[in-house]
């Protein structure tokens, strides 16, 4: 079981007994609206869950909760996923966090700790993030983080409510880690 942490985040492997925490939060209104995925009820958010664990046995997704440790509660949930273990390769995203936290550095502390652990533990040679390309706070947010938008997949996936999104794909290469480690988060 893997658990990343730092003063202020704690990421704790997402199970059927921890999802609990947060059901409050799944529901906020517009908090995952560029998502083809649903977590809008609590049935809908343990399918969410199942999903994400399915992927757990066959070492190609690994996802958690976040835990805000300033504020002393359960923020949302992250994960790697798409893990390709011989090209190693790995996406991070899915990433939900409830409106309270957005916008206090949790999301850089919970991507720093992510990214150290793919780079320095797992050795991955890249990581590669998927956004929905309307989505401009969250390309922004991974902009900041160093990484480089390595090109636009158009109309790629389909939405809940019917619409095509077009997905940006970005990427952060190992040789590029050490740099982006020491200035863009400098102190971490």
């Amino acid at each position: 079981m893997i658990v990343l942490e730092n003063n202020y985040v704690r990421l704790e492997p997402l199970s059927l007994e921890n999802y609990t925490h947060l059901l409050e939060i799944a529901q906020e209104k517009d908090l995952i609206a560029y998502s083809p995925s649903d977590i809008s009820s609590p049935d809908k958010l343990l399918d969410y869950v199942k999903l994400a664990l399915g992927g757990v046995d066959h070492k190609t997704t690994l996802p958690f909760i976040i835990y805000d440790k300033r504020k002393a509660q359960y923020a949302g949930s992250t994960r790697f996923g798409l893990i390709h273990w011989k090209n190693k390769v790995l996406h991070i995203g899915w990433t939900w966090i409830g409106h309270a936290f957005q916008g206090t550095g949790l999301n850089t502390h919970m991507k720093f700790l992510m990214l150290q652990y793919a780079f320095e533990i797992l050795e991955f040679e890249k990581v590669e993030f998927r956004i929905d390309e309307r989505n401009q706070k969250s390309r922004k947010a991974v902009e900041k983080l160093g990484a480089t938008l390595e090109g636009i997949l158009r109309k790629d996936t389909l939405m809940n409510d019917g619409f095509r999104r077009s997905t940006c794909c970005y990427g952060i290469l190992k040789n590029e880690w050490p740099d982006i480690k020491t200035t863009i988060f400098k102190g971490f």
